[in-house]
């Protein structure tokens, strides 16, 4: 799930306005604030429609951060030694052969006393980085549908669809006026 990482959600920023985020792997030390940063992701997902429960997936999640943080493919923003965002990496193995190594960010997030202080960019861009060290030539996302401000975010930073996804719910299909020669 990734996010855009710039809405300005609270307009009560502290003073650190100008800081410069220091952009570094994260630590182990770093697992219960990135948790909980991780949970406020997830539950501002949902109002786009995530099917992700935050805090049934908290012990879940940490596992999954503790894991990137071996490879050093979780990056945290820090200013003034405080975690102001992350983003998670990881390139894409899979069982197909591809033309492009392909990396994916699947987390991207700015806690919202520091959006719109180009945060997320600086996030986006070290996520880059990382994967284009790791061999990757192509970087993919994903943005829930509904989260205009994300996809908005990454189209200013150079991103296209390739894929959509679509569904719907299974109940919904006794309720369908479709005919089947529309399907």
């Amino acid at each position: 799930m990734s996010d855009d990482g710039e809405r300005a959600d609270d307009p009560a920023a502290s003073d650190d306005t100008d800081a410069t985020p220091l952009i570094e792997p994260a630590t182990d030390d770093d697992l219960p604030a990135l948790v909980s940063a991780w949970i406020a992701l997830a539950g501002e997902q949902e109002a786009y429609g995530s099917h992700i429960r935050p805090e049934e997936n908290r012990e879940a999640i940490r596992d999954v951060l503790l894991a990137h943080t071996f490879d050093d493919d979780l990056l945290v923003a820090r200013i003034d030694d405080a975690i102001a965002g992350f983003a998670s990496v990881s390139m894409e193995n899979g069982l197909f052969e591809l033309d492009v190594a392909r990396g994916r960010l699947s987390n991207l997030y700015v806690t919202p006393a520091h959006r719109d202080r180009g945060i997320g960019t600086a996030l986006l861009e070290a996520a880059e980085d990382r994967l284009r060290a790791e061999g990757a030539d192509v970087l993919s996302l994903e943005a829930m549908a509904d989260n205009a401000d994300a996809r908005r975010f990454y189209r200013a930073n150079g991103y296209h669809e390739t894929r959509v996804t679509m569904e719907r719910r299974l109940e919904d299909r006794g309720n369908d006026t479709h005919s089947k020669e529309e399907r």
